[in-house]
């Protein structure tokens, strides 16, 4: 069995499991960074994310300068659960080249992945922070919790074109892409942190392999900014890029967004800029609340103790 056919047995494997929200009341974007989150955005919403930049190129060595310009595209669905997200993830770029006297242009869809995305493990499913009445000291407490990350999955593949100038081969192909990402959210909530582990390209001449580092801080509530550090490493080509952003709440379902990028080598040297917005759509989102009297393929006994824990909690509060 070919990787990209195990890889999409992986994914529907994982399609039988329980259903919980992850749909918050603000959008909550992968932009600007380059990061993907671990959560999803919920079912039945569909969520755009998109931008331009301005790209900057030198190379030290062979001598060429280039400038050009890009577009991304990323579209995300939460399909048939919560914790099921496909996306597609589109970049065109377009740049002119100068070397000495030699003058031409690349233009073509730089990337095209199709994949999905599945939460495995969320450390505050199930969880409420108890409140100790009794201690102010016990209430702002290191909570350790944060330090357990959310978990995902997600699996794709690549699709070249044919006489792509931005791809190592000239022949059209598709090869499998994976990642493992972690999110931790720390201190009040308002720091995140999110890791991606990725293998790309697999099992063609030359695969990649990387990370992709962020830290987010909301500064208001309607501001954020974020910090980045991508590397990846292939016979092809590596490098390392460092990121930085801003992110603006226009209102609950848009968002505005501006970043710079610059790498560490000047093999080439590469600078860019850009803006971006994203956008969501969850009218038709219905939350899933359960209710303990309607409950019936629960036992009786687990119904009763859940009505008494709850009486308790509203004894308590």
């Amino acid at each position: 069995m070919s990787p990209f056919k195990i890889l999409l047995v992986l994914v529907i494997s994982l399609l039988a499991n329980y259903n919980y929200g992850q749909h918050t009341d603000e959008i909550n974007s992968n932009r600007p960074g380059e990061t993907m989150s671990a959560y999803a955005v919920g079912k039945s919403v569909i969520q755009v994310e998109t931008g331009v930049f301005g790209i900057q190129e030198s190379h030290r060595l062979l001598g060429y300068d280039a400038s050009g310009y890009g577009i991304d595209l990323n579209l995300r669905y939460g399909l048939l659960m919560e914790k099921l997200e496909v996306l597609a993830d589109i970049q065109y770029q377009n740049q002119d080249f100068v070397n000495g006297f030699n003058q031409y242009t690349k233009s073509n869809l730089k990337q095209t992945v199709l994949g999905a995305k599945y939460l495995i493990y969320d450390p505050y499913k199930n969880y409420e922070k108890k409140i100790n009445i009794y201690s102010w000291r016990a209430n702002h407490a290191f909570n350790w919790r944060q330090l357990i990350p959310a978990v995902s999955v997600f699996a794709g593949a690549n699709f070249t074109q044919k006489n792509n100038p931005y791809a190592f081969s000239n022949e059209a192909m598709i090869s499998p892409k994976v990642m493992l990402i972690t999110q931790n959210h720390l201190g009040d909530g308002s720091w995140v942190f999110v890791t991606n582990i990725i293998a790309d390209y697999i099992g063609t001449d030359y695969p990649s392999y990387g990370y992709i580092i962020t830290l987010t801080k909301g500064i208001s509530r309607k501001w954020s900014g974020f910090i980045e550090n991508q590397g990846f490493k292939s016979d092809f080509y590596s490098d390392a890029i460092m990121r930085g952003g801003a992110a603006f709440l226009l209102n609950k379902n848009m968002q505005i967004d501006a970043s710079v990028s610059h790498n560490l080598k000047d093999t080439p040297t590469i600078f860019y800029g850009g803006v971006g917005f994203s956008w969501r759509y969850d009218t038709n989102y219905k939350e899933v609340r359960i209710n303990l009297d309607d409950a019936p393929s629960q036992p009786r006994s687990v119904r009763k103790a859940a009505k008494r824990d709850q009486k308790r909690k509203d004894v308590i509060e």
